[in-house]
């Protein structure tokens, strides 16, 4: 198992499994899909088409971008977690959803229990990457890993998202900061943007 890469083939046997007792879904550009609070139970969402983001509920913060396939609430129930966080379609999405509930019984009853851990280990992986780039560093640090973050993104995703509001909403740090030190990248020949887009990188200094 290579924790780096997103387990598409296990992806897959889940979403074979869970299809059959689900309910199909379509959110345009910005509707929240769930609401964690307000669930009347707890769901597992199948994200079959488009981008999503996700949010802490309890402050705004953004926690991360995630394109299809992606499956979200794989163990609502059997904890509080997914009722602290908010998905919302970045862009249209369809999919479908189910309660966590029949997910477990459907995955006890199909021994697909490697097939969760591989994608809850993957899951893990990329929050523990997080953490060990914003966590304690200081604020150039963190514009720098998410800009590096950026830059490996498919065109596609990185036409979509605005370069200063996805870290603003990332880190918290404040807009100021975070223009001052686009600016002064752009001026140097460090990053390339277009209407506030990131194109590419030429290298990024360690330090500013």
């Amino acid at each position: 198992m290579n924790v780096n890469a997103k387990p598409l083939s296990e992806l897959g046997r889940l979403e074979q499994c869970l299809k059959d007792a689900c309910t199909p879904f379509k959110a345009a550009s910005q509707k929240i899909i769930s609401n964690g609070c307000n669930d009347d139970e707890p769901q597992t969402y199948m994200i079959q088409t488009g981008i999503v983001e996700i949010y802490r509920q309890s402050n705004g913060l953004l926690i991360g971008i995630a394109t299809a396939p992606f499956i979200f609430g794989l163990t609502a129930g059997m904890s509080n977690n997914c009722r602290e966080y908010m998905m919302v379609a970045q862009t249209p999405c369809t999919g479908f959803y189910l309660p966590a509930v029949t997910t477990r019984q459907l995955i006890q009853r199909t021994s697909l229990w490697w097939e969760a851990f591989c994608w809850l280990s993957w899951i893990n992986h990329l929050l523990g990457v997080r953490d060990k780039q914003l966590v304690g560093n200081s604020s150039y640090s963190q514009i720098r890993s998410m800009l590096i973050n950026m830059s490996e993104w498919d065109d596609t995703l990185r036409s979509k998202i605005g370069v200063m509001n996805h870290i603003q909403r990332s880190t918290r740090i404040s807009r100021s900061v975070v223009a001052e030190v686009l600016a002064a990248l752009r001026q140097g020949n460090y990053i390339n943007m277009s209407r506030g887009k990131l194109v590419s990188i030429n290298r990024l200094p360690t330090e500013y």
